[in-house]
């Protein structure tokens, strides 16, 4: 059995993570504190290893003081 097909949307929404994390200057270690969240799920979803729920999304956006729009954006 193959595994599933990530879609882009989750790839997109990774990067923007990503790069809100770093123009905010903030290490994974203190968003996945700020978001209440292990620093592995936070790392599994920037790298699209993993699909996020719409509360965890609500909590990285919080954590990188941006609206939760900013993390879809493009997606």
């Amino acid at each position: 059995m193959r595994k599933k097909e990530i879609p882009d949307s989750v790839v997109t929404v990774g990067a923007n993570i990503e790069r809100l994390r770093k123009e905010k200057g903030k290490k994974v270690r203190h968003v996945a504190h700020d978001a209440d969240m292990d620093i592995e799920a936070l790392r599994r979803y920037i790298a699209a290893k993993q699909i996020m729920g719409i509360d965890k999304a609500v909590k990285i956006a919080k954590a990188l003081e941006v609206e939760v729009s900013e993390l879809f954006k493009g997606a």
